[in-house]
């Protein structure tokens, strides 16, 4: 199956932060076999594509001054890349059966990124309290996988509906949840950004949740860090997201972004959009062949 999806993200500085603490990756998993040599009359090079399996789309704020956030949080993204890449057989053999293992294999997946953090804050100079949100989606037409620490944002957008996905973990949003605070008192709090569930050096302060959920043609899928929805509500993001179709994920990011600076661009702002289309997937092998030159 090969998966059709316009995927695009953007990091920002904003308009008040003197550096961008904030990453993202977007990622294709791809299953390829190369054959350097052979005896077969293709000639001695063959690339087949077993079309594209997954995605992967990350969102990463950096915390702890200007030079450990950053580190923070690209240490985490590259962490994560590297872990994917070298456990990719378990994001290829997924089976409805077999989905606590994918599970269990990307919250693995976190805790190693809190290890390689938890290191460089033990050994770099400076960079004893960086740490970083992480917030990432797996996708296998139709199935996605939510895994999510700290108060950046997972967001679906399905027929005319946004719905977050993703819980913020502060500490005004638990006592939310407990019913200790309103919403509107939560907002007006500094415990509004204090963390309960991140990566950094602290082993105990990794606490991620995951979501999973089937996908549907026409959905969009918005990550996002607290640099957005600090400054663009729940409504003017589900307007920007219902222009995908007729537009594309870059328009999507790009008016994000803007509208966050509009607003005030108090936090570096990093936007991630994935729309799914009509005709998401479709069956797709394709065979590369390249003649030796003579």
């Amino acid at each position: 199956m090969r998966m059709l999806c316009d995927c695009t993200g953007t990091t920002d500085r904003g308009r008040v932060r003197e550096s961008n603490e904030d990453h993202f990756l977007v990622a294709d998993l791809i299953k390829s076999v190369s054959v350097r040599e052979t005896s077969l009359p293709v000639g001695d090079y063959m690339r087949q594509f077993a079309g594209l399996p997954g995605k992967l789309l990350v969102v990463a704020d950096g915390m702890g001054g200007h030079a450990g956030g950053r580190r923070a949080s690209s240490l985490a993204i590259e962490t994560l890349a590297k872990y994917v890449l070298n456990t990719m057989h378990w994001f290829f053999r997924l089976q409805e059966n077999r989905e606590d293992d994918l599970v269990e294999e990307l919250k693995a997946a976190l805790v190693q990124c809190q290890a390689v953090v938890g290191a460089a804050a033990a050994t770099e100079a400076g960079r004893e309290r960086m740490g970083t949100t992480l917030t990432l989606a797996y996708i296998i037409w139709p199935r996605a996988y939510i895994i999510h620490a700290g108060d950046s944002r997972c967001y679906l957008y399905r027929g005319g509906r946004l719905k977050r996905v993703t819980r913020d973990h502060t500490m005004a949003q638990k006592l939310v949840d407990e019913g200790v605070w309103t919403a509107e008192e939560a907002a007006e709090s500094r415990w509004n950004h204090v963390l309960w569930s991140c990566i950094n050096s602290k082993p105990d302060a990794l606490n991620p949740d995951v979501h999973r959920f089937h996908l549907e043609a026409n959905d969009s899928l918005l990550l996002c860090t607290d640099g957005l929805t600090r400054h663009v509500s729940d409504e003017a993001i589900a307007a920007e997201l219902a222009r995908v179709p007729q537009a594309t994920a870059a328009d999507a990011v790009g008016r994000l972004v803007a509208a966050a600076n509009e607003g005030g661009g108090g936090d570096n702002i990093t936007v991630v959009v994935g729309h799914f289309p009509p005709d998401v997937s479709a069956d797709s092998a394709t065979v590369e062949v390249r003649a030796r030159a003579d």
